[in-house]
């Protein structure tokens, strides 16, 4: 059954421009704080663990990404986390290469276990090792996974929270639903940052409409829109990223009629 995004959640997000909080990877921080602006967002890229809390108090979500990770960030993560639980802020956690490393696996597990994650938003791969069900990382690359719905589905199902893989087909689940998007291009392989991005995005739809299925999915398809947008008017990579922010920005609502979106 295709389904439609609410126009409003795209409205709301503009209306209330929400302050996400980033605690992210180094190398795609400035991508990632571009990205949330331009699709309504306030970004703060803080990572001192002395004002985590404070932070916590006045952002309306918090985005957690392990891609540059070490002792000192995931120290932040779990007071910011922490702090974001008991202030009623959703939490995105975005566990880049996970599978890849012995650190990395054990810092998502711990995260996992000391804060209360609203959102799980990785690539195909570490969704599926993850869940258990079987993924393929390779550094912070995705090598996919072998049944990434059943992934998203079980780990919805055992950590309570909306679990979304991306790929060549992203699939997002929460409360037994599971939903297909089938938008976006290959060249959002082709650069740096863009599944970052994706979370920063997320983190704004999360921040201003809630943590639910349809604000992920929402996020999720209006980044996929803008890339499809934005391919058409690049030569390449190299105008490719500058196109997507541009077609963030400029977003149109009735370019969600684009969207392919099914429940599975």
């Amino acid at each position: 059954m295709r389904l439609e995004i609410s126009v409003q959640l795209i409205r709301t997000v503009r209306a209330k421009r929400p302050l996400v909080h980033h605690i992210t990877n180094y190398v795609t921080v400035n991508d990632c704080a571009n990205a949330c602006i331009c699709c309504g967002g306030s970004p703060v890229m803080a990572d001192a663990k002395e004002e985590m809390e404070e932070m916590a108090s006045i952002a309306s979500a918090l985005v957690l990404n392990i891609g540059t990770l070490n002792s000192r960030t995931l120290e932040s993560m779990e007071i910011a986390g922490r702090a974001a639980n008991k202030a009623g802020t959703p939490v995105l956690l975005d566990p880049v290469g996970v599978g890849a490393t012995k650190l990395r696996t054990e810092s998502v597990q711990r995260i996992l276990d000391r804060v209360e994650v609203s959102v799980l938003k990785g690539n195909q791969g570490e969704i599926g090792v993850l869940s258990g069900t079987g993924g393929d990382v390779k550094g912070v690359d995705s090598g996919g996974a072998s049944d990434p719905a059943s992934a998203v589905e079980k780990l919805s199902e055992e950590l309570g929270c909306v679990v979304a893989a991306t790929g060549e087909n992203d699939y997002v689940s929460s409360n037994g639903r599971t939903l297909e998007l089938s938008n976006g291009h290959p060249l959002l392989g082709c650069v740096s940052g863009t599944g970052c991005m994706l979370s920063s995005i997320t983190g704004t739809y999360i921040g201003a409409n809630g943590p639910s299925i349809d604000s992920v999915a929402a996020a999720i398809s209006v980044f996929n829109l803008s890339a499809e947008y934005a391919a058409e008017l690049s030569r390449g990579p190299g105008t490719f990223k500058p196109a997507l922010m541009d077609a963030l920005h400029n977003f149109h609502e009735e370019s969600v009629s684009r969207a392919r979106i099914q429940e599975i």
